[in-house]
């Protein structure tokens, strides 16, 4: 599960099934094409707090700044920093924690289970 895919999760059937925390099993780094222009368009679909947040769990560093630039669209390196966080770190088996009810929401193989 990549975490892009995370920031966007919430637990179902909750009011503050919001962010989703992390406890990892295990975990890698894969390579991804950067592209700018992707990575751009979803910085304003981020919850920019919780992902830095969430890379803080994980004993990430990243080099991301703790906001958004206001320029962030030609700051090549912030986007490729962002693209690393959210495109090359890759949760393979662990378990979504709810923050409201504590349920524990399986990843296996990188895929979330939230049934």
């Amino acid at each position: 599960m990549k975490l892009l895919t995370h920031n966007m999760l919430m637990s179902p059937g909750t009011k503050n099934g919001y962010p989703l925390a992390i406890e990892v099993e295990k975990m890698e780094t894969v390579e991804a094409e950067f592209n700018g222009e992707f990575t751009a368009r979803m910085v304003e679909k981020l919850d920019y707090a919780a992902l830095l947040s969430t890379l803080r769990s994980l004993s990430v560093e990243t080099g991301l700044p703790a906001a958004v630039p206001a320029e962030y669209a030609g700051d090549e390196v912030f986007l490729k920093a962002l693209h690393h966080a959210l495109m090359e770190i890759e949760i393979l088996e662990g378990y979504l924690v709810c923050p409201e009810t504590q349920k524990k929401f399986p990843i296996r193989e990188g895929i979330p289970s939230m049934l």
